[in-house]
């Protein structure tokens, strides 16, 4: 059994940001980085699914700058066994598509039996990265995964999904799949001074991505930070039921809540 996890370096969710002069993105030489916040949970899940099996191997895939590396070696301390790293050093003007297929090429022959990612970055927030792999890939997906039978681990895996309204869905997928991690699945360990000793031994892949993967790239016009304003209006003039009448029609014209 092979898992492969994919983790992205971001900037740390303390972190005080600046907007560049230019105005395509923050200012980064100054900002602690971090790994993704669901990113750690989809590894989490990948070393209990080993230590459930009782043998396999997991890979952890990284694409970013040089100073992913960081995030890479904390992933192969807390537990993982080699590391893939699709070295990007502007990464913030492709598109998810590209991202995927940059991916792809890095891991296809890897013939994972399980491939796992956290559901959306902390800073572009697009979502779509994991699921676009899995159709590069040529296997099914699951996303907003919350909870993994482990005990199921077998030909297939049953999954719990969450869907709108606070309902969900037990689902049972057959081997090799994709499933994007939802944040709080579980709890996460910390690397350990053992395992920080042991990952200065484990295998970091150096990846450079064919050109023709960056052939078309998104545009990232302005970056800015968002407005405070606000704007009170009186409904009804003094009458309540009026009042009401009118906030339910903005609600349903304006806000469409309703």
């Amino acid at each position: 059994m092979k898992i492969i996890v994919l983790m992205k370096q971001v900037a740390n969710k303390d972190a005080v940001l600046r907007i560049s002069s230019d105005e395509k993105w923050i200012k980064e030489a100054d900002v602690a980085h971090q790994t993704n916040e669901s990113d750690g949970f989809a590894l989490e899940e990948a070393l209990r699914l080993k230590e459930a099996k009782g043998e396999g191997e997991v890979v952890v895939c990284s694409l970013g700058p040089t100073s992913a590396k960081s995030v890479i070696k904390d992933a192969l301390a807390r537990g993982a066994d080699r590391a893939i790293h699709v070295v990007v050093e502007d990464s913030k003007q492709l598109s998810p598509f590209q991202i995927a297929s940059s991916i792809a090429d890095a891991i296809r022959d890897e013939n994972a039996t399980l491939v796992l990612a956290g559901l959306q970055s902390d800073d572009a927030s697009y979502g779509q990265t994991g699921v676009i792999l899995a159709e590069l890939l040529g296997i099914p997906h699951g996303t907003i995964v919350i909870e993994v039978d482990r005990e199921s681990l077998g030909e297939s895996l049953r999954i719990k999904r969450e869907l709108e309204s606070g309902w969900y869905q037990w689902f049972t997928y057959k081997l090799p799949a994709l499933f994007t991690i939802q944040s709080g699945i579980s709890q996460i360990r910390y690397a350990s001074l053992k395992g920080i000793m042991a990952a200065k031994k484990k295998e970091i892949r150096d990846v450079s991505p064919s050109v023709e993967s960056f052939g078309s790239a998104q545009k990232i016009e302005k970056v800015y930070m968002p407005l405070k304003t606000k704007q009170t209006q009186m409904l009804g003039n003094g009458d309540a039921k009026a009042g009401a009448v009118e906030l339910v029609e903005k609600l349903k014209t304006e806000v469409r809540v309703l």
